[in-house]
């Protein structure tokens, strides 16, 4: 029996807490990725392919292949970004003491505590001296601004691999098998100025269109199929005594199904102003596509599930709100399981944290699903389905710098 590694693993979470990775501060990024990759290789060895692909004004990704003893191959998928400024580490107040252990830090949930647990996850596989199956980690600094240029890179490797992990945080120790799809709608007014005063008819007000689309716009949610509509920011408007020749609105849209998502495309470009004479235009900014349980998925979730079983657990899944990486997976028909990282709470919060009781249960499951994943291959036909046109060597990825 594995002995208790909590505190090594731990120490790991906080080391990568400690080097703050803002989305936006690039520095801060490409040493929390170097860290990152130094983590890997102590705790791994070098990987037998390695390479690092500029983010072109984002983070930088990583992909560190190490080679199996059998044919399975997994990709490991894992952000190494927050949504955390810079310096936010220095005033970060420690969970409140009393009840269950808590452990508190910038990007502790999202999702550091994964990073680590699936770095141990493959050293327990291997020093367990079963069979182990080749493992491409790919470590992507730019997921919470919606991952525009890792994007490829995780889509590539996935239609490579036998299967795909992500790491992102559990909800409440369930898996992620569905995800809604997410878009941010940006809806541009222009009217025509005048003064208010002098001259108000003269005026075609955007703002007072505005107000009429973005009341339109949230009656296309639809609570009941998982679809909603946010407007989260309204500007507009020179001055209170000039009729507004300009506003803008950006709303933020979640669906659960393709359908809807097609559904809200159709009825946001139908929606009519009383004013004809202002003009309104929406720049349609679809980011991830919906995430289903895919029948690939499913299978899955059945081997992740006995894995749990072999440790005398029963693992839950769940259909969570939110997006990441695991959408674009999903899309392509390839099975991806999320959610497969840190037990805790408070996401983009004060208060985010993880239950350290859980880092070592939780990378010991994570282990007995990579073993179950060596002899694990998915089906043929799958290639066919996603438009996959075979898979190529784990190290054949595009070109990029070392």
């Amino acid at each position: 029996m594995t002995h208790d590694l909590t505190a090594d693993i731990v120490a790991d979470i906080l080391s990568l807490v400690n080097h703050e990775t803002s989305s936006h501060d690039l520095p801060g990024l490409a040493a929390g990725l170097d860290h990152l990759r130094d983590l890997a290789t102590a705790r791994l060895g070098p990987p037998d392919v390695r390479r690092r692909h500029r983010g072109d004004g984002h983070g930088d990704t990583a992909t560190l292949t190490y080679t199996g003893t059998r044919p399975g191959h997994v990709a490991l998928i894992g952000h190494y970004d927050t949504v955390w400024p810079t310096g936010t580490l220095t005033d970060w107040a420690p969970p409140a003491a009393g009840g269950r252990t808590k452990l508190g830090g910038p990007g502790i949930f999202d999702m550091k505590t994964g990073l680590a647990q699936g770095i141990w996850a493959l050293k327990l596989t291997r020093d367990a001296g079963g069979p182990v199956p080749t493992v491409t980690f790919v470590f992507n600094g730019d997921e919470e601004i919606g991952s525009p240029s890792s994007r490829p890179i995780i889509e590539r490797t996935a239609a490579e691999a036998d299967a795909t992990l992500v790491l992102e945080p559990s909800a409440d120790g369930a898996v992620k098998t569905a995800r809604k799809g997410t878009g941010t709608f940006t809806v541009t007014a222009t009217g025509i100025e005048s003064h208010a005063g002098l001259a108000p008819e003269a005026g075609a007000s955007a703002v007072h269109a505005l107000a009429e689309f973005v009341t339109a716009a949230s009656a296309v949610a639809a609570p009941d199929a998982g679809t909603t509509v946010n407007v989260g920011l309204i500007n507009g408007g020179t001055g209170a005594n000039v009729v507004a020749g300009r506003a803008t609105a950006t709303i933020d849209v979640r669906v659960r199904t393709q359908l809807e998502k097609d559904r809200v495309d159709a009825e946001l470009k139908a929606i009519k102003t009383s004013d004809p004479r202002v003009r309104i235009d929406i720049a349609h900014g679809w980011n991830r596509p919906p995430m289903t349980l895919n029948a690939a998925s499913a299978r899955l979730l059945d081997l992740a599930r006995a894995a749990a079983q072999d440790h005398g657990h029963d693992l839950r899944d769940a259909a969570v709100g939110g997006a990441s990486d695991a959408n674009f997976v999903a899309a392509l028909g390839l099975p991806v399981l999320c959610g497969l990282g840190a037990v805790g709470g408070g996401a983009h919060a004060r208060d985010e944290f993880i239950y350290p009781d859980t880092v070592q249960p939780r990378t010991t499951l994570l282990a007995g699903l990579l073993t179950r994943l060596a002899t694990w291959t998915r089906s043929p036909l799958l290639d066919l389905r996603s438009g996959v046109a075979g898979r190529p060597h784990p190290g054949a990825l595009p070109p990029a710098s070392h």
